[in-house]
C-alpha cells in the first residue's frame, strides 16, 4: 500500500534499527540513561534552549506544557484548527482545568497574527471573566494544510504576549518541515517561545517519541508531570537512539517530501469538483476539498484504497501526507488513482 494517511507511518531506517540494537541504556527515571541524556542535550542545543525532555508522545508534551503554563480556570487561546484543541481529546480541561478559546485567523493559511489574538485577551478584566493564561501556536499548521509561520511573525506574537505577562507554547510537531520551507533554523523559528514541543515520529521518521524544550526549571517540573502521567519509560535509550539518528539524517530529506506534496497538489487542482490552491502547499501536507465532486471524501478514500493508496477523509476534504517512505513513483500512482476516480 502507498500510505499517505500521515507521516507517522514511516518505518525506522536501517541506521535507526542498528542504533536501537546497539544503544547504551540506563534507568531514565533516575536520569541515568546515557542515550536519552544525549538526545535531550542535542535537542536543547538545536533549539538554543536550556533543557529538553524526551516524551513518549507529542500530545503528552503539549499537555504538560499547558499544565505548567496555566492555572485552573484559565483560558488558552489557539487557532480554531489547532491540534491541541481538535485532537488531544479535551485533555486541557481534564488535566489542567482550563478552557480553550478557539480563534479564527484572518489569513486563509490559518496562521495567527496579534490582531487575531488581541481582541480575545482577558487581562485585568472583571473577576468573573475567564483570564487568559496561555497562547498556543502551531508550526507547521497541520489542519491548515501544513502552512508555516516564520521566525519574525512568531517573535512578534511572543513579544506582545510577554508584554501582557502571557507565556507562549509552540506546538512544533513538524517544525523541521517549517524550517526547510522557510530556510530558517528551528532555533530561529522558536527562540522567543517559552516552550516548544516537536515530534521525532512524524517526518523525521523515528518510531516513537517527541521532545519538550524550555528553561531548566520548566523541564525539571515537566519531568515530575511526565512521571505523574505515566511517561517514565525506564531504559528508553533504545527509543532515543532512533531519535538521535532522526535528528542527524532526516531533516535533509524533507525537501523531497515537500516537492512530492506540491506535485500531488498540482495534479489534484486540475480535477473536476476539487478545490486546492497548490501554490499554498508549503510542506508535506495536502488537503484537498472535494465538496463539489460527485463522490464524498469517504467514498473517494475507499476507492483509493482499492487502488492501493491510503488517504484520510476529513469532512468534505481528503488529507494526504508525504514522507520518506513515499517515492516519486508512488506519487505518480496516487495521482493516476485520483484521476481515475474523480474524473
Amino acid at each position: 500500500m502507498i500510505d499517505l494517511r500521515s507521516d507517522t507511518v514511516t518505518k525506522p531506517t536501517p541506521a535507526m534499527r542498528r542504533a536501537m540494537a546497539d544503544a547504551e541504556v540506563g534507568d531514565d527515571v533516575f536520569s541515568e540513561d546515557p542515550t536519552v541524556n544525549r538526545l535531550q542535550e542535542t535537542a536543547a542545543a538545536l533549539f538554543e534552549k536550556e533543557a529538553a525532555i524526551f516524551m513518549p508522545t507529542g500530545s503528552m508534551g503539549n499537555q504538560i506544557a499547558v499544565k505548567l503554563h496555566t492555572s485552573p480556570g484559565d483560558e488558552v487561546l489557539i487557532e480554531e484548527r489547532g491540534h491541541i484543541f481538535n485532537y488531544e481529546m479535551g485533555t486541557p480541561a481534564l488535566v489542567s482545568g482550563v478552557t480553550i478559546r478557539p480563534l479564527r485567523s484572518a489569513n486563509p493559511n490559518g496562521i495567527l497574527s496579534w490582531s487575531d489574538i488581541q481582541p480575545s485577551l482577558h487581562i485585568n478584566q472583571p473577576y468573573y471573566a475567564c483570564p487568559t493564561g496561555l497562547i498556543c501556536l502551531e508550526n507547521s499548521h497541520n489542519l491548515a494544510g501544513g502552512s508555516v509561520i516564520n521566525g519574525a511573525d512568531t517573535a512578534s506574537i511572543c513579544d506582545k504576549a510577554h508584554e501582557n505577562g502571557l507565556p507562549v507554547h509552540l506546538d512544533g510537531a513538524r517544525i523541521f518541515n517549517a524550517s526547510v520551507a522557510t530556510g530558517e533554523s528551528v532555533a530561529e523559528l522558536s527562540r522567543p517561545a517559552d516552550s516548544v514541543q516537536f515530534c521525532l515520529s512524524k517526518g523525521l521518521g523515528a518510531p516513537v517519541g517527541s521532545m519538550l524544550i524550555g528553561s531548566k526549571d520548566f523541564i525539571d517540573e515537566a519531568r515530575v508531570w511526565r512521571k505523574r502521567m505515566g511517561g517514565g519509560m525506564r531504559q528508553s535509550g533504545v527509543l532515543a537512539a532512533a531519535g538521535l539518528v532522526a535528528l542527524e539524517e532526516s531533516p535533509t530529506k524533507l525537501a523531497v517530501d515537500h516537492e512530492h506534496a506540491r506535485r500531488l497538489a498540482g495534479a489534484a487542482a486540475e480535477l473536476p469538483g476539487v478545490s486546492i490552491d497548490a501554490g499554498m502547499v508549503q510542506t508535506n501536507i495536502v488537503i484537498i476539498s472535494v465538496s463539489e465532486a460527485k463522490l464524498t471524501s469517504f467514498e473517494i478514500c475507499d476507492l483509493l484504497k482499492n487502488e492501493g493508496v491510503l488517504a484520510i477523509p476529513f469532512g468534505s476534504a481528503i488529507r494526504m501526507v508525504t514522507h520518506y517512505d513515499i517515492s516519486g513513483d508512488d506519487i505518480d500512482t496516487a495521482i493516476s488513482a485520483l484521476q481515475e476516480i474523480i474524473d
